[in-house]
């Protein structure tokens, strides 16, 4: 696979990864909440490793050729972004005046939030689906599959390393303001909800 399809996934992926959204919002709840991000940052990043996979196997290109599935993935996934929204906004993950954090889920529930917030979102899959297989070379030695997965990683890899700052720097910049923290938090949920909304509706009308 050549060098410079990797390079220019990279820097598309890099570009895209950096635009805040639903994954940047759990990034920082996590950051305000628990003592550390990896989970968070973990499940994110098996959430895309999954859709990696998805793609490399051609389920995604049957989903998106099957109205009624995606119909039912999106619908899915906007209802699981809604009902994540609509819990942060009632309960804003602020971090304790004292230094410590508020009650921690387990490792293992914060990793499947956030894989359900990366994976079930259909924006990922169809975006998946349409830049994965524009940096493939079909003639090229890896097989297509093989080339989509060493891509996915790459993407994957990226979103760990951002994500990661994103939790971190939230918890660092906003420790000791609480209120800042607060009014951070509540534009995530409002904005995993507008988005949730907006992918419902966007199937749904459209």
């Amino acid at each position: 696979m050549a060098t410079a399809s990797i390079a220019g996934f990279w820097a598309v992926s890099v570009l895209l990864v950096l635009v805040p959204g639903a994954d940047w919002a759990y990034a920082i709840a996590s950051g305000l909440r628990d003592r550390s991000v990896l989970p968070a940052v973990g499940g994110l990043m098996v959430g895309y490793a999954v859709l990696t996979a998805v793609v490399a196997a051609g389920v995604a290109a049957l989903i998106a050729s099957t109205p009624a599935v995606l119909t039912a993935l999106t619908a899915l996934g906007a209802l699981y972004l809604t009902w994540l929204g609509v819990g942060t906004l009632r309960r804003p993950p602020v971090p304790a005046a004292s230094g410590g954090t508020g009650p921690a889920a387990s490792w293992a529930r914060r990793v499947l939030v956030g894989a359900g917030t990366s994976g079930l979102n259909p924006k990922g899959l169809l975006l998946f689906l349409a830049l994965l297989p524009q940096f493939t070379d079909q003639g090229g030695d890896w097989p297509p599959a093989a080339q989509i997965g060493a891509l996915g990683l790459v993407h994957t890899l990226s979103c760990g390393a951002v994500y990661a700052c994103v939790g971190v720097l939230a918890r660092t910049v906003l420790h000791a303001r609480p209120a800042a923290a607060r009014a951070v938090a509540r534009t995530s949920g409002a904005a995993m909800i507008v988005i949730g909304v907006g992918l419902l509706v966007e199937r749904l009308v459209g």
